[in-house]
């Protein structure tokens, strides 16, 4: 495994950790910066939409530097924006340290993955770009409760001072780490803005990038309302959320890996059962939620499935896009975009009082139509 790969899944697990610990953090937050805890929500929901709107500005404004110095600035970044998070004297602050620090999410795992690929062998690409996205899966386990764990104890200010620290490790790694000459952007088709939005002329890239939100928003969807499934129809206590939320996380890495694997032999037909393999999941989580076993089983392969498609998707969009870089990072806009669109028709089904499983059919039907359109790219893949 090239070392730059691990300096890159660095880069993938902090800027994961941002994402995630704020979730156990936001009553210290809100208390210490004397805000409700709506506003401090927004903690949360200023983080991804201002993921979606940076995975495409900044891979646009530097798709003519190296990729490697790409990196090295996105990452820079990420430091400047945590650092401000664990300075900020109120919540304004705060809050322009939590966008600082999203905007270089998308870019880094869109422009990390095409130097991930480049590290390795072609036929080794997909699991190449699966070890850089093991940063991220890792810390889906391990965000929430690292930032409850750190806050509780010494504050939630060294919670992102131990994020800031991560991503200096980080940026010193790929700056050492990963050969300059695979960060430089080849002369493809793709070079040039132009040529990079001439790419999203392709309906393989559009088929591509839709299956990528339906299949996201399908789970995240579904993931949204979990911890009520769990209590109010599962019967599990308040206490027992923490570790079945590790058992999803423990599916996602699980996932990441044997889908890179699975996508380097037969990329779209891992796909296509990856996908259809979630759909199966929800469909049976809604059914069986009412089962303590089956819910622990079936919570870990929402995990395993809903994340297996990941590295095949990222290799995908780029292969049909000539390596234009700014469709693969569209590809993490396109997954917030179908996380916003699924959690928006869950909470209306839970409005409508259709009860905690109705999440997870609602979820199976949004991935069903996933199905559905990555069988019609591939289908129309193999008639070219």
């Amino acid at each position: 495994m090239p070392s730059g790969l691990i300096a890159l899944a660095l880069g993938g697990f902090g800027i994961g950790l941002t994402e995630f610990l704020i979730a156990g953090l936001l009553p210290q937050v809100a208390s210490s910066l004397a805000v409700s805890e709506a506003a401090a929500g927004w903690l949360i929901s200023g983080y991804a939409l201002s993921v979606a709107i940076g995975a495409i500005a900044l891979t646009a404004a530097t798709t003519r530097l190296p990729r490697k110095q790409v990196l090295v600035g996105l990452v820079a970044l990420f430091v400047i924006g945590n650092l401000l998070s664990a300075l900020a004297p109120n919540y304004q602050v705060m809050l322009l340290g939590r966008v600082v620090a999203a905007l270089c999410h998308g870019s880094f795992f869109g422009i990390g993955s095409l130097v991930a690929r480049s590290l390795v062998a072609p036929e080794r690409k997909s699991r190449a770009v699966a070890v850089m996205f093991a940063g991220l899966t890792l810390a889906n386990v391990l965000g929430v409760p690292f930032g409850a764990l750190v806050g509780e104890r010494w504050g939630w200010r060294a919670a992102f001072w131990a994020v800031t620290a991560i991503g200096v490790l980080a940026l010193t790694g790929i700056a050492a780490l990963v050969p300059t000459q695979t960060g430089r952007p080849t002369r493809t088709p793709a070079d040039g803005l132009r040529a990079q939005f001439r790419a999203f002329r392709s309906w393989q890239v559009w088929l591509t990038l839709t299956a990528t939100g339906l299949g996201y928003g399908g789970m995240f969807g579904a993931f949204s309302y979990i911890a009520y499934t769990f209590t109010e129809v599962g019967g599990f206590s308040s206490a027992d959320v923490a570790w079945l939320l590790m058992v999803y996380g423990v599916g996602l890495v699980v996932g990441n890996l044997i889908g890179g694997r699975a996508a380097d032999r037969d990329r779209d037909r891992a796909l296509v059962l990856a996908l259809l393999g979630l759909t199966v999941t929800l469909a049976l989580f809604g059914l069986l939620a009412a089962s303590p076993t089956a819910s622990v089983l079936l919570v870990f392969l929402m995990g395993l499935f809903g994340f297996a498609a990941v590295p095949g998707m990222i290799t995908r969009v780029t292969d049909v896009a000539h390596g234009a870089a700014l469709a693969a990072s569209a590809n993490v806009s396109a997954s917030n975009i179908g996380n916003a669109l699924g959690a928006w028709l869950v909470g209306l089904a839970i409005t409508a009082g259709l009860g905690y499983t109705a999440p997870l059919y609602v979820g199976a039907g949004i991935t069903l139509i996933a199905v559905l359109v990555m069988a019609a790219a591939a289908h129309q893949a193999r008639r070219h």
